[in-house]
């Protein structure tokens, strides 16, 4: 198993001893400002989630937040997974 298997399998359990789904679940990513990496975080949610965003001081970075109803804690690392290929995205 890949080190980033185990990594994801380790959130799954602390997600399922942390939380009780179906809940509300919050999402904390800060990527680079510009247009194509906002709209690819956008596209990790929802059109029933509730997105926000926020720029840096400097205005280099923006923060998203995305709340959403999760159903269970695999749906959770499926937006992680789908959020690596986003060049230059931290996850919070």
């Amino acid at each position: 198993m890949s080190e980033k298997e185990k990594f994801y399998e380790n959130l799954e359990q602390k997600l399922e001893e942390h939380h009780k789904f179906p809940s509300t679940y919050l999402f904390k990513f800060i990527v680079p400002n510009n247009l194509h990496s906002l709209a690819a975080v956008e596209a990790l949610f929802s059109n029933k989630a509730v997105i926000t965003t926020r720029e840096s001081k400097n205005g280099k970075y923006i923060s998203i937040t995305g709340k959403e109803i999760i159903l269970q804690s695999v749906e959770v690392i499926t937006v992680y997974r789908k959020a690596e290929s986003i060049k230059g995205l931290m996850s919070l």
